[in-house]
């Protein structure tokens, strides 16, 4: 036979396209060609594999050699095909038999010792072989990630000629069981605890209403008020992940980084990047596309502290992400779309110096050193987030106070018989709901409506603020228990929305 098929996957975004790996042989000088484009280091497989044959004390054939890697029009990167390839070239030499390699999808980068070294995105091609029907052969390291996808055939190897004995039937290769559910973390417990801080039972209650409903959070106070403590501390009293939500944010870290860890499998992610981030670090990009911040923080919490020193082009791509919920990244030769249904949390000082306002007038910033200062958030992000709240200087008596008060625990079994609430009325939660759910789930009552007439006068806020204040109000009434949205759930909201009132 001089012409083997395979199948394998690539990498496009968060998709994982199906490749067909053609291995054909044929008469004339020897040589090794790979088409389909291929980057550099899918070009540089053909020295990885002729020598791991040749290790392998496999025959490497002394012929035209080509390689096709379809569809042709796909960008191909990564050493990954070096398995497939390896494969081909010996099933079309007759070296393995060809009957079976069409049961399976095959992915590893191979050593010149012909050892298989780990691979990145194996989460997101596992998915895809799932859904194809086909069993997925792979390294052994990225075993572990993969299995988590429950319908998945996982067969782990650590070398060619593991593969190859498997294919000959004298050592046929184990499927890689699931984890059981016991050994999976999926708990918060671990997280600091919310009775930690002390005082501030304003900003606690505006995180667990934004906890309840997805909300986006603004805090605004002077240094050391507590403001890093309660946003390190808000995944640990959000809804428990949901397979789909915690199988989404595995997959973007196992693009990212190369691997997931499965000890942090449905772990509400937690992202704080530093303020000198660039615009291609938060949002994702080079010239192949990976994700950024806002995408690693996936289903759980980005947390921006001194949100003013970030570059304001850094900021103003969040815009775009915190309405739709994904990021598209888009290059001279490809295009990768991201999601990012992240919960921003932010940060940041009153003025330049911190202490306007607070610490009995410490403050000696000017009018225009505060101005410039706010200056530098626009009013469409400011716009796009949901809560501004104030988080003064903690009183005496309170830091004082020896540690109590309630515990994340006791905080979230009432964010999730919040959340469950809602998913159950309108299978999203309150802050994914677009205009005309919003008129279906958010209406308040008469009162209700006049209140919001009032603040739509007084206040002058956008449709995009009435909006958003009418899904926290939806959000408070929830929380307890109501199905009508009243005028004191109304009047809560508008609370929250301190930048308008100022």
């Amino acid at each position: 036979m001089s012409l083997a098929i395979l199948y394998s996957r690539a990498l496009s975004g968060m998709e994982a396209p199906l490749v067909t790996v053609e291995t054909h042989l044929s008469n004339g000088l020897p040589s090794f060609t790979i088409v389909g484009l291929p980057e550099t280091e899918v070009k540089e497989s053909k020295d990885r594999v002729r020598a791991a044959l040749q290790n392998g004390r496999f025959k490497f054939p002394a012929q035209r050699i080509t390689v096709n890697l379809a569809p042709a029009d796909l960008p191909k990167e990564s050493g990954r095909f070096d398995l497939p390839i390896a494969l081909g070239i010996l099933a079309a030499t007759g070296q393995i038999p060809a009957n079976a390699l069409d049961q399976y999808e095959w992915v590893g980068e191979l050593s010149l010792s012909g050892e298989l070294r780990p691979i990145h995105g194996a989460l997101a091609m596992t998915y895809g072989a799932s859904r194809s029907g086909r069993s997925f052969v792979l390294p052994q390291h990225n075993a572990a990630e993969a299995a988590l996808v429950k319908e998945a055939r996982v067969y782990p190897a650590t070398s060619l000629l593991q593969i190859c004995a498997h294919l000959t039937g004298h050592e046929p290769l184990l499927r890689h069981a699931p984890p059981a559910e016991k050994s999976l973390v999926g708990d918060m417990l671990d997280c600091p605890d919310w009775k930690d801080v002390k005082g501030q039972a304003h900003a606690k209650r505006a995180l667990e209403i934004a906890a309840a409903g997805g909300h986006s959070v603004l805090m605004i106070g002077p240094p050391g008020t507590g403001k890093s403590m309660l946003a390190e501390r808000l995944p640990g009293i959000l809804p428990s992940m949901t397979e789909q939500e915690a199988l989404e944010s595995a997959a973007i870290q196992s693009l990212a980084s190369g691997r997931f860890d499965v000890a942090g499998w449905k772990r509400r992610p937690f992202r704080s990047p530093h303020h000198t981030a660039s615009a291609v670090a938060m949002v994702g990009g080079g010239s192949i596309p990976k994700p950024g911040e806002i995408s690693l923080a996936m289903h759980g919490v980005l947390f921006l502290d001194e949100l003013p020193e970030f570059d304001r082009k850094v900021l103003e791509v969040l815009r775009e992400p915190l309405e739709s919920g994904q990021i598209t990244i888009s290059r001279a030769t490809r295009q990768a779309n991201f999601p990012a249904q992240f919960q921003l949390i932010a940060a940041m000082n009153p003025c330049p110096c911190g202490y306007l306002g607070h610490y009995g007038g410490r403050c000696r910033c000017t009018p225009d050193q505060v101005t410039r200062y706010r200056g530098k958030l626009s009013g469409p992000l400011l716009d796009r987030i949901d809560m501004q709240i104030e988080v003064p200087a903690v009183p005496q008596e309170d830091l004082l106070r020896q540690r109590e008060g309630e515990s994340s625990i006791e905080v979230r079994v009432r964010v999730e018989k919040a959340r469950r609430l809602q998913l159950t009325r309108q299978h999203a939660t309150n802050a994914r709901l677009k205009a005309r759910e919003i008129d279906a789930y958010c209406t308040p009552d008469g009162q209700g409506k006049q209140l919001l007439e009032q603040a739509i006068t007084r206040l002058n806020i956008s449709a995009r603020a009435y909006h958003r204040i009418l899904k926290l109000a939806r959000t408070i009434a929830d929380l307890a228990g109501s199905e009508l949205v009243q005028s004191s759930h109304v009047a809560e909201a508008i609370q929250y929305r301190r930048l308008d009132r100022s």
